[in-house]
Order: C-alpha cells, then structure tokens, then sequence
C-alpha cells in the first residue's frame, strides 16, 4: 500500500509541475485558450482529445453498469467512440473547424456562432447554455472518481474530490490549455500502460482465466445479446445500446470541450497524426472499459454484497479483487489521469464563455487582455468549486443519479450545437433563425419528454425516479432525440429564411488564410 501512495504522490508532483513549467506560456488570451501563435503538433492535440473524450465516468459508471447489463455487446460502444467519435469526427471536422475559427478569430464556440452568424444574441445564449449544462458534467467525473477511492483506499469521497478540485485548478490557472494539453499528453501515456496493465491483471485472475470459455459460450457475454441483468426487455435493451453508441459517439461533434481541441492544430501533419493517434487511443480505452465491465460475470461472489443498482461500486470492487498491491496505485493514476484531463477542459471551456463571450462579449467590451486572462483563471477556480460542491452533495443519490444528469447534460448541450455548428461548418447557407431553433428547441424537447411524457414506452422508462430503480438510462435516447431534431430543424428552416448577409459568408469560408490547412 505505501507503494501506491507513492505513485499518488509521484503523479500529484508531476501535475503542479507542468503547472510552474507553463506558467510562462498563458499571459495572454490567446494563449491561455489556444497555446498560442503557432498551436499544438497532432501527437498533444490527440491526446487532448482524447483524454477529454473519457473520464472516470466510463470506468467506474459506464463500464460497470454497461458491461453488467450487455454484457460484451457493450463493447460497441467503445467501437462506436473510436469510429464515429473519433475516427469519422477528425476527418470531417479537424481541418474546417481550424480554418473556419482562424479566419474568424474565434476562440471559443460562442464567439464562432457570433462570428458565423452575426449575432451577439446567440453568442450570449450559447454561453449560457454551455455554461449551465457542463456543470453536472463535470460533477459525474468527480463522483465517480471518489468511489474509487472509497472502496480502494478507505479515503472518503469528499476529501479526493476536494483534492482533485485543488490539483485541477493549480495547473489550469497558471498554464491554460498548453498546460491542460501537456498534461493530457502525460496523463495519455499513463492511461494506455494503466488499461494494459489492468487488462492484464483481469484475464490472468482465477475467476476468469480457468473460465475463459464461457466468454464463448455464456448467452450474457457474447457480442451480439444483452445481459440478463437489464430487466426492460430486448426491445429497450436494443435501444438502449444504440441510444447510448449514438449519443456518446455523435454527441462530441456538439460539444465545446471537444471542439475546441481543433482550434489550435497547427497544420495538415498535425491533423494525420491526430486521426491516427487519437483513433487508436479511443479504441484502446474504450474497448479494454467495457469489455472489463463485462467480466463482471465472473465475479459474482465478490459482487453479491452489492444493492442491484449499485452500478458506481462493480468496477472498484472488482479492482480491488484483482489487481494486486504496487499496481493498485497505478490504476487509480489512471483513472485520475482521465478524470483530470476531462475536468480540465470541461473547466477551461466554461471560463472562456464567461470571460471571453459573457464579461467582455456584453458586460464590458472594451476590457484589457490582462483583465479578461485573469477572469479566465478566476473563473477555472469557481466553475471546479462549484462542480465540487455539487457532487458532494449529490453523493448521497450515488453516480447513477449524477450519470443520469450528465447523460441529460451531454445530450442536451450537443442537441442544441449539433446542427448550427456541423452543419454551419458545411453550408454556406445556414441562417440565423435555424441556428436559434436549435439552441432553443433542445432543452423544450427534453423538458417535455422528461417532465410532459414522463411514462413508459415501449418499455423506455423515461421517468427519472423509475431509471434509477430500473437500471435503465434514459437519457441517452433523449439526447439522441435532440441531436437528430437540431440537425434536422436547422437544415429545414435553412431551407425557408434568409441566409446571413455575404460578408459573414466570405469571411467564414473564403477570406484569404495565410496558414489555412488544404
């Protein structure tokens, strides 16, 4: 045990140090958001996108609950991040997404709608929005992080998230993103030699490896059926799993945290390495989660102490069950290291919308750099203590609540930007009022399934109360909803208004770019 906490302890040095290393390299706003003039090469931009991409969330909430209820079959959700949220998302965003903010001088999603589209209206409600809705985000990565430390180490919740806030914070307010990115890039390595050795410490444990033909032949555990565990039938098996592919797969082509990473590529070599590197980070963490999740199966003496809908506890039980003593603490480096790049960027981009689109968008336009960069850092300090303060007090409903609420946060957010930024980035002609029936049709649509059609559908329980006593996640389905009705509402009412005048066009799609990636 003392081992582990060495390497704790070797990890938290490492932090605050990348903090004081890359002090120097965020004195202004531009550099504080974007890493400065020349930007990141493909290897750190990879990285950064894919830590933020997954968290604590999908190891101990999501591969636990996931695996347990479709068995391996959840692997395709970690397939689908890889693919369609990596692979397919790189390709069809990474290059526009660089040009169009370059041109535009966008440095967040805010400021690129404002810019896009011409309206300081829907740069302030976006901000908002995103501000709002990242808040529950980034308390589910908190919680989840604190069980495993309860169950690992006997440390109570609320003194790891408190910890984590202070170590998140430290090196966000004096580095920004290049340091958010090169701690993403150290935290990355740790991640892959953390999921290896962890898959390794699984399928070389007695439970499993003198069983190891069920994974054949057992109906829980094989790719194309569902675990008996989930109780609402094939039917809300089958669109549970599709729900939950297309929303944590389609859902970070929405998302500010995500998006962002784009913003400071620095050049088509950048964009090669990061679709290779970050399509093979994303299939490695993403697959060895759920398919670890599913083993679940072969625990089920060490599993049986647990409430039914306990989900939070399954991973860190079975960590504890197998993984022996000098790796305990890399693993739980690994989780930390998933759970801080996420946080970190969730962070940075709710400071952005305060400082850059809220306070000097509206409030006061005429603020210095120096003012706006030090709002920036205040900001990181209060979005982490306010997530902190929400999780802790969440804690007593356990992560499937907060799961719930991030699934819901996740969905929502991504409805309301998926169309007016993919397909604003593609089409020209994209108008303001599609843009604005978006933003706004995205959170009546889940008030309304929530709160208006709260009752069972063919078998998809879409009250809260009855998905967390179920085990059945609807917020998936929800947030899918939202992103099929925004692209969908966007390109419709595209169709019947007017397009922005063509200047903004020209200067979103072809204004000369001295630097533009081809």
């Amino acid at each position: 045990m003392t081992l582990d906490y060495i390497i704790l302890g070797l990890y938290a040095i490492s932090m605050v140090a990348i903090a004081f290393i890359t002090k120097k390299r965020s004195n202004s706003v531009n550099d504080f958001l974007l890493a400065g003039k020349k930007g990141l090469n493909g290897w750190m931009t990879a990285f950064a996108y894919g830590t933020t991409y997954f968290s604590a969330v999908i190891f101990i909430g999501y591969a636990g609950q996931f695996g347990k209820s479709f068995g391996l079959a959840s692997i395709w959700i970690g397939i689908g991040n890889a693919i369609l949220g990596t692979l397919i998302a790189w390709l069809v965003l990474a290059k526009r997404t660089r040009n169009m903010t370059k041109r535009l001088g966008a440095k967040t999603m805010p400021e690129f709608f404002e810019k896009r589209y011409g309206s300081q209206g829907i740069k302030l409600a976006s901000a908002i929005l995103i501000f709002i809705f990242l808040i529950p985000y980034s308390a589910s990565v908190y919680n989840g992080l604190s069980t495993l430390f309860e169950i690992v180490f006997g440390i109570e919740g609320w003194i790891v998230m408190a910890a984590l806030a202070a170590l998140t914070a430290l090196y966000l307010y004096f580095g920004g993103y290049f340091a958010t990115a090169l701690s993403d890039f150290v935290q990355g390595i740790i991640m892959i030699v953390g999921v290896i050795c962890m898959i390794f410490c699984f399928m070389n444990h007695e439970n499993i490896m003198w069983n190891i033909s069920d994974l054949a032949n057992n109906p829980n555990l094989t790719w194309f059926t569902f675990g008996a565990e989930n109780s609402s039938g094939l039917y809300g098996t089958t669109v549970s799993l599709i729900s939950l592919i297309l929303l944590t797969s389609i859902g970070v082509w929405g998302l500010p945290q995500t998006i962002h990473k784009y913003y400071a590529i620095r050049d088509k070599k950048a964009i090669t390495q990061g679709i290779i590197v970050s399509t093979a980070f994303a299939l490695l963490i993403g697959v060895i989660a759920y398919f670890t999740g599913a083993l679940s199966y072969f625990f089920p003496e060490e599993l049986a102490h647990l409430a039914p809908t306990a989900y939070e506890k399954i991973m860190p039980t079975m960590l504890g069950v197998v993984i022996p003593t000098g790796l305990v603490g890399l693993i739980a480096v690994l989780i930390l290291s998933a759970s801080m790049s996420t946080l970190a960027s969730v962070s940075l981009t709710s400071a952005s919308v305060v400082a850059v689109d809220i306070y000097k968008g509206n409030i006061n336009k005429k603020a210095s750099d120096k003012k706006v960069t030090l709002l920036m850092r205040i900001c990181c300090f209060a979005f982490v203590a306010i997530s902190v303060i929400i999780a802790i007090f969440n804690d007593k409903f356990g992560i499937a609540a907060i799961a719930y609420m991030m699934g819901i946060s996740w969905g929502t957010l991504a409805g309301c930007f998926m169309g007016p930024f993919v397909i604003g980035l593609l089409w020209k002609k994209v108008s303001r009022p599609a843009v604005w029936s978006s933003i706004i049709s995205s959170p009546v649509i889940t008030a309304i399934l929530i709160v208006v059609l709260g009752f069972d559908k063919g078998n998809w329980e879409c009250s809260f109360g009855q998905a967390i006593k179920n085990g059945v996640s609807t917020s998936p389905l929800i947030g899918v909803i939202c992103m099929i009705f925004s692209v969908i509402i966007t390109v419709a009412i595209t169709l019947i208004t007017k397009a922005p005048e063509k200047e903004i066009i020209y200067n979103a799609f072809d204004a000369p770019l001295e630097d533009e990636i081809k």
